[in-house]
């Protein structure tokens, strides 16, 4: 009996041996599903619409995001939608939400807007919004943060009335979209600085593309020169502003920079995409909630159009 005892127990031993050598090959641990999965992520992208600003804010974050996590051997499913108009803003962001995405990034002022409406548990990050307090009334929310895209609106008006030589009695025409709030804001700024100069201020307004030609060519014909704010909808369609200011010998300044602009105080908006994106990389992996988060404001450039300064006898400073 001894003997068949220390038989059976020597097999089990084998059978318990081989079974650990076999739930672990080559020694090493086995990693769960849950652990594969805490590598992964999924961050949404709603973009207002479709133009250069907004594009290259949309292409810096995805870059510093994709490099940043990869950089710890992470992986992250970025899923762009683009909205088209405002009031489809609250569709895409719905769908993020239903998808349980772990981060929305809201790329312009109506988009944020529609995700702090959404979610109070998803962590939101804006891109290409100007002022965040008066966006929110002073109440930006827990789950909100971002980068800004606005400029200092005295320098802008500034470098305006310096390089045009602007005095007391000259028009300048302020376009924007009556739909962008960021817009208001700006045109509300530089108006106390024009007039702080005795420089009259006008605002040229529309709520619809197809108005835009005609509101352009009224500006362009009672105005000496043309202040455009970071306004997405006549950023998209500036070429349209570009032709008629251009013809009617009438400079254009903007806050977002392009070409139809002789000069420009105006930020890098790929570069400000790649901020957000290092802010979103914070967030996912841990190394920093959203609270704990500032809201960042990048530091301007000066740039003057050559050829346009020349088409339209603009002499553009040395310094």
């Amino acid at each position: 009996m001894k003997k068949i005892i220390s038989v059976m127990l020597m097999a089990m031993l084998l059978v318990i041996s081989l079974t650990a050598c076999n739930s672990k090959p080559g020694n090493e641990p086995v990693v769960n599903n849950a652990a594969n999965e805490a590598n992964n992520y999924s961050v949404g992208i709603c973009q207002l619409m479709v133009h250069d600003s907004l594009d290259q804010a949309t292409q810096g974050f995805i870059d510093a995001l994709t490099e940043a996590m990869e950089s710890v051997g992470k992986t992250v499913e970025i899923d762009l939608q683009v909205a088209g108009e405002a009031n489809l803003c609250p569709t895409v962001i719905n769908t993020f939400t239903a998808k349980k995405v772990d981060l929305i990034m809201a790329n312009a002022t109506p988009a944020l807007l529609a995700a702090a409406n959404a979610t109070t548990s998803i962590p939101v990050l804006g891109t290409s919004i100007t002022d965040y307090s008066d966006t929110f009334d002073g109440d930006i929310p827990d789950n909100v943060s971002g980068t800004s895209d606005a400029v200092p609106f005295a320098e802008q008006a500034g470098m305006m009335i310096e390089t045009l030589g602007l005095v007391a009695g000259d028009s300048v025409g302020v376009l924007y979209c009556t739909d962008e709030s960021n817009s208001l804001i700006q045109y509300e700024a530089v108006k106390k600085l024009f007039e702080s100069e005795r420089i009259i201020v006008k605002a040229y307004t529309f709520s619809e593309t197809t108005e835009l030609q005609a509101i352009t060519t009224s500006m362009a014909s009672e105005c000496k020169a043309v202040y455009i704010p970071s306004d997405n909808t006549v950023a998209a369609n500036d070429t349209i502003v570009g032709t008629i200011c251009t013809d009617n010998n009438v400079p254009v300044f903007t806050s977002y920079g392009g070409d139809i602009c002789y000069a420009s105080l105006s930020i890098s908006y790929y570069d400000l995409g790649v901020e957000t994106g290092k802010m979103a990389a914070q967030i996912l992996m841990g190394e920093k909630d959203i609270s704990e988060i500032e809201i960042l404001t990048l530091t301007p450039t000066v740039n003057f159009n050559e050829e346009l300064c020349t088409q339209l006898g603009i002499e553009a400073p040395a310094n």
